[in-house]
């Protein structure tokens, strides 16, 4: 094989890709164990519980814990809310993700001009974000990082912020970053995910349909897991640093609250191989 013929296949498999069902096989999963750590998504849209979701996975699968999704919005579109709340439905059953009600169902976006816009409103996002902080007292929170481009993505990191200070010392979590359609600058783990980690993932994102219809995320997966290997073995491993022989990755970055602000963990950043401990990280 030469490299023309290496790209060619590509090629060839995000075609053959287009032909795959989306109806998903849903197996059954045990439940977590009572008592188990908890880790709460805010995920901006339905399907950024799949698309970031690869440590979310494996702290479930590997260690055990409860993966509770949060979504901050069903889309800016009210007549397709419906169909956006049982494609969600379906790619939690995939994942084995519990999940709560919707944070921002009224009429437009949850951008970062909400709070100017409709600063009632907002505060009421605020305080249903703070009462489930401090419900469930989540291990781990997962969230965009400010730079993740999109407005609603945005906007969920500004939400999620302030949640937690509205929460102060009464929560104690670590703050993990996500990233998706903006590259962050400064990740600090690079969590490797085996292919059939990576495929539940694609499998759940494949569950919005209406949403791969017009753009195949799912069929995109693995290459954005590609590429977060070239940009981890550098941003996250060192400058000059070699890749690791990862085929896929997620890149994130990982801090705490500590009753005030966010603070870093993780100095130096860490690569976390399949069969590393993953909630040690937390």
């Amino acid at each position: 094989m030469n490299l023309l013929q290496y790209t060619q296949a590509f090629e060839r498999l995000l075609e053959q890709g287009r032909a795959i069902p989306h109806a998903v096989p849903i197996a059954a999963r045990p439940a977590p164990a009572p008592g188990a750590p908890l880790a709460l998504l805010l995920s901006p849209h339905p399907d950024d519980e799949a698309l970031t979701g690869g440590l979310p996975l494996r702290l479930l699968q590997e260690a055990g814990w409860r993966v509770l999704n949060l979504p901050v919005t069903l889309g800016s579109a009210l007549a397709q809310r419906a169909r956006r709340w049982a494609e969600l439905q379906a790619s939690c059953d995939c994942l084995g993700f519990e999940l709560l009600p919707a944070v921002h169902q009224a009429e437009g976006r949850l951008d970062p001009q909400l709070q100017t816009r409709a600063p009632r409103h907002w505060a009421s996002c605020v305080q249903t974000v703070t009462e489930a902080l401090l419900q469930l007292q989540p291990k781990a929170l997962f969230f965009p990082h400010a730079g993740d481009v999109q407005p609603t993505h945005v906007g969920t990191h500004a939400l999620a912020l302030a949640a937690l200070r509205a929460a102060g010392s009464r929560v104690q979590t670590a703050t993990v970053h996500t990233e998706f359609w903006g590259t962050l600058a400064q990740p600090n783990l690079m969590l490797e995910l085996d292919a059939p980690q990576l495929a539940q993932l694609a499998e759940a994102t494949a569950c919005h349909a209406g949403e791969v219809a017009r753009n195949p995320y799912h069929l995109n997966l693995p290459a954005q897991c590609i590429d977060a290997v070239r940009r981890g073995a550098e941003l996250v491993g060192g400058l000059g640093q070699a890749a690791p022989a990862m085929a896929f990755a997620m890149l994130y970055r990982v801090q705490r609250w500590n009753g005030a602000e966010e603070v870093t963990l993780l100095e130096g950043g860490r690569s976390l191989p399949l069969g590393a401990s993953v909630s040690g990280i937390l």
